[in-house]
């Protein structure tokens, strides 16, 4: 469980790190539009885990490691930003938030499910 230091934290990052994204995100991945989903800190503040969602876009895992390698750059930009916020700029881990697909193929499976049709139940 977090503490209510490190959701403060992540918020500040989640809020710059949105802003320098939508900023200068085309520079790292054209025609991709590129949304912060979730940030988590340790407890120590020292590393960020940044979740990204990509739309208009075909690979993934190849954006990802577009991201990861501008990490040093984005994390400049970042400390650039919240310098007069915290004492320390946390390092940046990237990952796939993979929720949307998740919730996608639920809702496949449920849409399966409805359309089979009902077993009529047994009484005992």
């Amino acid at each position: 469980m977090e503490s209510k230091r490190q959701q403060k934290f992540a918020g500040v990052i989640q809020k710059d790190l949105a802003a320098i994204f939508q900023r200068e995100g085309m520079n790292y991945l054209p025609n991709t539009l590129v949304t912060i989903t979730k940030v988590r800190v340790t407890p120590d503040l020292a590393i960020a885990r940044v979740f990204l969602s990509f739309f208009n876009n075909q690979n993934t895992a190849q954006s990802l490691n577009t991201i990861k390698a501008h990490a040093s750059e984005i994390r400049y930009k970042l400390g650039s930003r919240i310098k007069d916020q915290a004492r320390i700029v946390p390092q940046l881990e990237f990952f796939v938030d993979d929720t949307n697909e998740y919730v996608e193929r639920m809702d496949k499976i449920f849409d399966k499910i409805s359309k089979e049709p009902r077993q009529p139940d047994s009484e005992e």
